[in-house]
């Protein structure tokens, strides 16, 4: 799959274009059909199907957890002293705690300076940026809510099958609290974060995701979120079939960074390495290490930066080839095999230097995000 069949059609940018066309009788930012009046849930009828009862009944439970997201930026106006606010983007979220703190994508609050979120009764609260993670498209906002929240339950993304139903709840084209439902397409699947790292295992899906939708939970038929909705494949900017979803297990690990340190730690090497480029041009297959830090786990394996002439040209370095053995023939592999790693795990490094093999056994450090 190509980069640009990965694109984030659902990107807070194209959602905040979108919102503003369809919301034009209440005014951008607001969102299209709510009501501050919650009307009185009617009464399931006893012949539907099954399937169609527990359709609604995950609806009811969990769409009071689901929230709409909206970011803009503030520029100094015309006056001295006057600031305009102009809408940035918009998307979904939903209630992580009681204490407040919303779950939503990275790129449905990137470049937003004031942020907002609006619960299903319509009530609005301003919003303070907790923490991001653009490697994974995850971001968290808290906000100071009058009434008791509801938080949503995660599942275990581990014991995920293929054909299962799943439930897509958000707020597509400013359309709040809208249901779309299908099946687990494929699992395992890779796609671009802004960031330009892979997002690894992520949930394929056929239920319809627009832009809008980014940042609201993926459902089980018991209500628990599986994943959230980040990224759609289409041409045209609309649902073409084919969404995708960061599961829970990866939620699970990385929130609770973010709400505890604004930022995740990341387990490294604390080595820079060169582009993987530079590596290709050279015709050799791992990534090449530039530098590495004093006292850090690429020192304490016996990795040394690269050595170079008085002219500035290369005459000696190492090049990782494998980790915990795992082949690594580029950059993003290296990442991906540490991802699963935390500062402190010990590791297997294996790297070469003028034609010779080494092995070291060490503790990974830390690394901010």
């Amino acid at each position: 799959m190509t980069a640009s069949a990965r694109s984030f059609q659902s990107r807070a940018a194209l959602a905040g274009a979108a919102l503003c066309a369809t919301v034009a009788a209440t005014g951008c930012g607001e969102r299209a059909g709510s009501d501050p009046v919650a009307a009185v849930p009617a009464a399931i009828p006893r012949d539907l199907l099954d399937s169609e009862r527990n359709t609604i009944e995950v609806f009811r439970l969990v769409s009071p957890s689901v929230v709409f997201v909206a970011n803009s930026q503030v520029s100094r106006g015309s006056f001295l002293f006057q600031a305009e606010e102009r809408p940035q983007g918009a998307g979904s979220g939903f209630v992580w705690d009681e204490r407040g703190h919303i779950v939503t994508n990275y790129h449905v609050v990137h470049s937003g300076q004031k942020f907002s979120v609006a619960l299903s009764d319509g009530t609005t609260y301003e919003a303070a940026l907790v923490g991001v993670e653009p490697r994974k498209d995850l971001a968290v906002l808290k906000i100071d809510a009058d009434a008791p929240l509801h938080p949503i339950q995660l599942a275990d993304s581990h014991q995920l099958l293929v054909g299962q139903k799943v439930m897509a709840i958000g707020n597509p084209f400013g359309l709040d609290s809208t249901l779309t439902t299908g099946v687990i397409s494929a699992l395992g699947r890779e796609i671009e974060s802004m960031a330009g790292t892979r997002i690894e295992d992520v949930i394929q899906t056929d239920a319809s995701i627009n832009p809008g939708n980014s940042g609201g939970p993926l459902l089980d038929s018991h209500g628990r979120v599986i994943g959230i909705t980040t990224a759609i494949f289409s041409t045209s900017g609309a649902s073409a079939g084919i969404g995708f979803a960061v599961p829970a297990a990866t939620i699970a690990r990385l929130v609770p960074q973010l709400i505890q340190f604004g930022h995740v730690k990341w387990a490294g090497l604390g080595v820079q390495v060169l582009p993987d480029h530079i590596a290709a041009q050279w015709g050799i297959l791992g990534v090449i290490v530039r530098d590495v830090l004093p006292d850090s786990a690429g020192a304490k394996a016996g990795l040394r930066s690269m050595q170079v002439d008085q002219l500035g040209n290369p005459r000696g370095f190492d090049v990782i080839t494998r980790v915990q053995d795992q082949n690594v023939t580029k950059l993003a592999d290296l990442v991906d095999v540490l991802d699963d790693y935390q500062p402190g795990d010990k590791v297997k490094v294996e790297f070469e230097r003028d034609g010779e093999s080494h092995t070291a056994e060490v503790p990974l450090g830390e690394v901010s995000s």
